[in-house]
């Protein structure tokens, strides 16, 4: 079920996808006159299509990685006489390169849009950034960053809430320079200013976190040593556990928080356990002995089969916000703004090394998050197509031949020439183009792989 979830989540967001970034290249040219031949989903052998009045093929192919539009041109063959007004090479300059960006531009529209709608229709609502813990030696100790302070901003960029510190530093990763943190503590206006210094921050780290490569971590409720459910048939139930038993203690040792008891429990998997648990104010002895079991790479712990009950935020630390249609479409341009940056600062880092090509990823990685998303809810999954909605469209705009930011600097160099670009220098470029791609893909491939 796993896996058929991941499938379906993965095509899902490849469809709709590509589906919106091809109808963009496929409307331009209609209005720029251009005779459309075939608009396709999907690569390889045909398995529907239908034709319009204007006798262009719409398709959907056996391989759906991607798509097409296919429109008439000289260059790709004969062209009937009738057909060459209609023709792409046919066409200005800016006509060819108003069909080339349409389809990056009808990705960002795209992801305006869904952005738009779950600002509008569901608000926001997230975590203020207090700290919960810093690590000594580290670089938020350089900073003089303490537990129960909440970070305000970082550089002057303000950070309301947890995601917002996180994307911020996701921006430094690889950098050296001075980090500037101004906090407060939550029951106070008093700011404090701070800095610290990064050498090369997480340069080449392989799926970096940038909250704990600060060495700190985020506030959360403390869960109570409190069994909020016993799963049926577990080693716990076979015990006698029952919901709402406090544990108290494991093996004659105090039980001071339920992650060490969790911890406690994984490491004796087939060893039986004395536990004291308090119920209706009598204490109890039990006998626990952890289901054994086994993760993907073949190690085995304990398992004990009860669950406890997560614990709310305080609400002073939770913040909503409505929002209005003028205020939602603000906050989705900035959103997709933001997003856009972050992407190309994160191919620039790849490209000088500041970021592993470890990170990259390939249809199973997306895959993988896509399916994630989709587990977390309708309008988590609308968030993920979003953003990768906007990865696609920046993709495409590199200046790369075989690539809509390809076709634009051809057009470009020809309208400040004056003339075409040769077909020599036209093919070895596509080449080239493909050359790139295909080590990118292979990379990414490689990177799945190892993942699995």
């Amino acid at each position: 079920m796993d896996s058929l979830t991941t499938v379906i989540s993965f095509l899902v967001a490849i469809i709709i996808l590509v589906s919106v970034h091809e109808f963009g290249h496929f409307y331009v040219a209609r209005r720029c006159g251009v005779k459309v031949i075939r608009f396709s989903i999907g690569f390889g052998k045909r398995i529907f299509t239908r034709k319009d009045k204007y006798g262009t093929e719409f398709a959907l192919s056996a391989l759906p990685l991607g798509g097409y539009v296919k429109m008439v041109d000289e260059r790709e063959g004969e062209v009937a006489e009738e057909d060459k007004p209609f023709s792409y090479n046919s066409k200005t300059v800016w006509q060819r390169i108003a069909i080339a960006a349409a389809g990056p531009l009808a990705n960002f529209l795209l992801a305006l849009l869904l952005y738009w709608c779950s600002h509008f229709l569901q608000g926001t609502t997230a975590v203020s950034p207090v700290i919960g813990k810093v690590d000594e030696g580290s670089i938020a100790a350089q900073a003089r960053l303490v537990s129960g302070q909440e970070i305000i901003a970082i550089d002057g960029e303000p950070t309301p809430t947890r995601r917002a510190v996180a994307m911020y530093l996701l921006n430094r990763l690889g950098e050296s320079g001075s980090i500037r943190f101004t906090t407060k503590y939550p029951e106070s206006e008093l700011k404090y200013e701070s800095e610290a210094t990064l050498d090369n921050w997480l340069r080449g780290t392989e799926a970096p976190d940038p909250i704990k490569g600060l060495g700190l971590e985020f506030y959360y409720p403390q869960l109570p040593k409190v069994i909020d459910n016993v799963l049926d048939g577990s080693a716990a139930q076979k015990a006698g556990f029952e919901a709402g038993d406090i544990l108290v203690q494991m093996d004659d040792k105090e039980i001071d928080s339920w992650q060490s008891w969790v911890n406690y429990v994984r490491e004796r998997p087939g060893k039986q356990i004395e536990v004291v648990v308090e119920r209706n104010g009598q204490q109890l002895d039990l006998l626990l002995t952890p289901e054994e079991i086994k993760n993907a790479q073949g190690e085995i712990s304990g398992r004990a089969g009860v669950s406890v009950k997560v614990p709310t935020f305080p609400e002073e630390m939770i913040r909503r916000h409505e929002y209005g249609v003028l205020d939602a479409m603000t906050a989705s341009v900035k959103e997709t703004w933001k997003t856009g940056v972050f992407v190309l600062v994160s191919m620039r880092k790849l490209i000088f090394g500041e970021i592993s090509t470890k990170n990259l990823s390939g249809p199973i990685g997306i895959a993988k998050v896509a399916a994630s998303h989709a587990e977390h809810g309708f309008w988590a999954f609308i968030a993920f197509l979003a953003h990768l909605s906007i990865v696609l469209g920046v993709l495409n705009l590199l200046p790369i031949p075989i690539l809509d930011g390809g076709h634009i600097l051809f057009c470009l160099i020809e309208w400040v020439k004056g003339s075409p670009v040769s077909d020599d220098v036209q093919v070895w470029g596509l080449k080239m183009g493909m050359i790139m791609i295909f080590g990118v893909m292979i990379i990414a491939f490689y990177n799945d792989i190892l993942r699995l």
